[in-house]
């Protein structure tokens, strides 16, 4: 089981060790919390390659410590504008596929979002760190090596069929020509050598320049349709937070194209449930759980997409009290039946958070969508290419649908809590479906179960939704669950599959909590390679 950590002068949880390490010297440095939020995404970059990169996305949540002042920041990138739905019907297919450089569809926004967090923190929050100071322990990890992590390990071993058809893919994941094994120093020379560019040029060279023309070249040479303009007009967007009030505070999450609103609909509903009473151990909490994310997920698929394109629904009215009430009466009556369909999310993130001594928090989420995204690299960069834009449907009037220049569906989303005025914690998980089911164990085992942040993460979970390799929405429960609450789901007519007892399709988890005495808590998901450290943990 994963021990809490506290500390005085800040704190940052990431799902590895290494990279909460590299965020915790900077701020030992005295680095703001954003400034060492962007050293953190760098070293994820490296040394979490299955999950992200900078051939990602990412958003973000940014705070001063009040509640007023939490904004939004979304790093997703937009399909190129070469890219339509004729083009894959052209080649008999159905799908945009999950692999290969038609895959690589989506410029990654993720360096855009370090940019516009960068230069914010200069301008409001004094922060003077360059580039230099910032990414150089990511390219010192990808230029000396570390121990390869044993989830890299296992989603290698788990994929490779599907990853080894591109060359440089092979070059750097399997050196040597062999799979690399959990322990072994990991070097990865292409990708340093691009961190070294980004140091003397800045990350803007990742979107126009030498470099960016390099990978463009690459990837069009291996099929991908994307152009250097397409990176060119990539920018981060800084956007208004959604809200929601909850025991007796409030929840911040992100709008679309990220699926924040699930996140927020489904804590909403389980506490007019009244499962803040709830065993936090019990099938009560699990039972009504899946009640609202079978209610919620069929609302998030028809108002989750690129914002830009008209919605019949707007998000306020499903986050309006009267709104939610009537999920909960609904439910309670027996109304929601166990058919409602949707689509499922698949994919996998990392999420991490930084607080600094001044009380500033940052609640961060990246991704390449699916474990090493496309699966492509472009050319001697070292960047392995995201996969999101499988999120589209080649079905023209969906609002999902491709379209040039626009947003995928994204299940990412980051989340803040405050109350009386102030951010009292960051919270958040990977996981497709998983996350708003992650995010709202996390709240009600830890906020109104009384659940310390360590044990409210490392407790078991539940996961309703598909995985990999099956087709079925089945309801997954760790086996650490007891045999009376599973026997009890099962005469409430849920289908059950028991997963081991720490299993990675529930997420890797994290909490940072403020407490009264100014300091910082937090924790580590034990099903993570992940770690917490502060300049002066403890």
């Amino acid at each position: 089981m994963t021990l809490a950590t506290e500390s005085s002068r800040g704190l940052v949880t990431a799902p590895h060790a290494l990279a909460a390490d590299v965020g915790a010297r900077l701020l030992a440095c005295g680095a703001n919390a954003i400034e060492a939020a962007i050293a953190v995404s760098a070293a994820l970059s490296v040394v979490y390659p299955h999950m992200t990169g900078l051939g990602g996305d990412a958003f973000w949540l940014i705070s001063d410590g009040r509640e007023s002042s939490v904004r939004g920041l979304a790093a997703a990138g937009q399909a190129g504008r070469a890219y339509h739905a004729d083009i894959f019907r052209a080649r008999g297919l159905s799908q945009i596929p999950f692999r290969g450089a038609l895959s690589a569809m989506i410029v990654p926004g993720m360096l855009r979002g370090w940019e516009a967090a960068h230069s914010f923190s200069a301008a409001t929050w004094g922060g003077t760190m360059g580039w230099s100071e910032l990414l150089t322990p990511a390219y010192e990890l990808a230029a000396g090596g570390f121990p390869l992590s044993g989830n890299q390990d296992r989603t290698l071993r788990h994929y490779l069929c599907a990853l080894e058809g591109d060359v440089e893919f092979c070059a750097q994941y399997l050196p040597q020509g062999r799979l690399p094994v959990a322990g072994e120093t990991f070097r990865q020379p292409a990708l340093a050598r691009t961190f070294g560019r980004l140091l003397d040029e800045g990350v803007g060279s990742f979107y126009s320049g030498d470099l960016a023309e390099e990978m463009v070249t690459s990837l069009q040479a291996k099929g991908s349709l994307l152009q250097l303009a397409d990176l060119e007009s990539c920018l981060a967007e800084w956007v208004t937070p959604l809200q929601l009030p909850f025991a007796g505070g409030t929840v911040f999450n992100l709008p679309p194209p990220s699926q924040g609103m699930a996140s927020l609909m489904i804590a909403g509903i389980m506490e007019r449930l009244g499962l803040a009473d709830a065993d936090p151990l019990g099938a009560e909490l699990v039972h009504g759980a899946v009640a609202a994310t079978r209610r919620v997920f069929p609302w998030r698929d028809r108002v989750v997409h690129d914002p830009r394109r008209a919605s019949n629904h707007s998000l306020n009215d499903l986050l309006f009290g009267e709104f939610l009430d009537q999920q909960a009466d609904e439910i309670r009556s027996e109304m929601v039946g166990v058919a409602n369909r949707w689509q499922s999310a698949l994919g996998d993130t990392t999420w991490f958070a930084v607080a600094d001594g001044a009380g500033r928090v940052v609640s961060v989420i990246q991704s390449l969508y699916h474990e090493f995204g496309s699966g492509v690299v472009a050319g001697s960069s070292g960047v392995l290419w995201n996969n999101r834009g499988c999120a589209f449907t080649l079905e023209p009037k969906d609002p999902r649908g491709l379209l040039p220049g626009m947003r995928p569906f994204h299940t990412l989303n980051p989340a803040l809590f405050g109350r009386d005025g102030a951010i009292q914690m960051a919270y958040g998980s990977m996981g497709g479906d998983g996350q708003p089911q992650t995010q709202a164990a996390l709240l009600f085992r830890h906020l109104c179960h009384g659940l310390d942040p360590a044990t409210a993460v490392d407790a078991p979970r539940w996961l309703l939704g598909r995985t990999w390799g099956d087709p079925v929405t089945a309801l997954r429960l760790e086996s650490r669950y007891e045999q009376r609450v599973r026997e009890r789901l099962e005469r409430w007519g849920h289908t059950l599959q028991v997963v081991p007892a720490y299993s990675d399709l529930m997420g890797h988890a994290g909490i940072l909590r403020a407490l009264p005495n100014g300091n910082w808590i937090g924790a580590s998901d034990p099903r993570s390679d992940g770690g917490v450290a502060g300049p002066d943990s403890s």
